[in-house]
């Protein structure tokens, strides 16, 4: 059970959606709950580092985005919390992986050392690989009151999402890329679709999906998460250039070092930015229907396109 010291705001009884505070919230419901899904057993070296970036802080927004379409769609946080978790269990996983001397090769990931920085290559290859393990136990032993069908509903796209028809196929793809002048926008699509946009789509969809939601929902809420995932990546790209190491928590010029191909190397810096804002007016559009309920998935969607970290 899901507990809490704060009033949970419900957008269907405010004037004001303060999205500030909503994040704040469901946020603090998701680090609660991400301490309580990982304890210290034996051997402890592997449970530290897991916990090491597990708890590291970040925004959480693919377990929010898991939450707020199944309260959209008539759900409650209790039934999606531990999907939520799990998404940022697999989350974590790929920035512990990503940031490994055969990827990235980053030192530094949410204002804090690299997992492998910290406890050495071999240790962040193992604590991703538990992670990844564990996200899966932890939704089928965790999850209640939800029929079994959605569940393995929810397993399924999960591991669809993380392997070669999704963030693993980005990954290549992306390794493949870099250092070459010709990569297309089709090609750049193709993977920040399915290295970032794959599991963003999947938090939005699997919370829809555990509350029972219609084809049509499902529909719907994936064109929203698509959008915003391609936009997402967008923002990204752009702040890679124009942000600070201290707003990024990492560092910033890693994909120019690497000659990497971006939106902003293909289109420009202003014309990417146009390219992301129509992605989240096409987004808030498949929300039309949902009234004030959506407010939550609207103010988020604007959100991705407003950051500065």
């Amino acid at each position: 059970m899901v507990k809490t010291d704060e009033k949970l705001i419900n957008p269907n009884n405010q004037t004001a959606f303060d999205l500030h505070s909503y994040l704040k919230q469901r946020k603090n419901l998701v680090e609660e709950a991400l301490d309580n899904s990982l304890t210290i057993k034996k051997p402890e070296t592997i449970y530290q580092a897991m916990r090491y970036s597990l708890l590291a802080g970040g925004k959480r927004l693919r377990p929010i985005l898991c939450l707020a379409t199944c309260e959209l769609t008539g759900g409650s946080i209790d039934i999606a919390m531990p999907t939520a978790c799990a998404l940022e269990m697999i989350h974590t996983m790929s920035l512990i992986h990503d940031d490994l001397p055969a990827m990235d090769n980053d030192d530094y990931r949410r204002g804090q050392l690299t997992n492998h920085k910290v406890y050495g290559d071999d240790i962040a290859i193992l604590a991703g690989d538990g992670l990844l393990a564990y996200a899966f136990e932890y939704v089928a032993a965790n999850t209640h009151n939800v029929p079994a069908e959605r569940i393995v509903k929810v397993i399924a796209r999960l591991g669809r999402t993380v392997g070669a028809e999704g963030l693993v196929g980005g990954q290549v793809l992306d390794l493949e890329s870099e250092g070459k002048a010709d990569i297309s926008a089709q090609t750049l699509s193709f993977i920040h679709t399915h290295k970032t946009g794959a599991l963003l789509e999947t938090s939005v969809v699997s919370g829809a999906i555990l509350a029972g939601a219609s084809d049509e929902d499902i529909t719907k809420l994936s064109r929203y998460a698509q959008n915003i995932g391609l936009a997402f990546q967008i923002i990204d790209d752009i702040l890679d250039i124009t942000a600070t190491d201290e707003e990024l928590g990492k560092t910033a010029g890693k994909d120019l070092q690497a000659q990497k191909a971006t939106y902003p190397s293909l289109w420009g810096i202003e014309k990417s930015r146009i390219q992301a804002q129509n992605l989240i007016d096409d987004a808030i559009a498949q929300l039309t229907t949902y009234g004030e309920k959506a407010e939550p998935l609207r103010e988020i969607a604007n959100y991705i396109i407003t950051r500065k970290h």
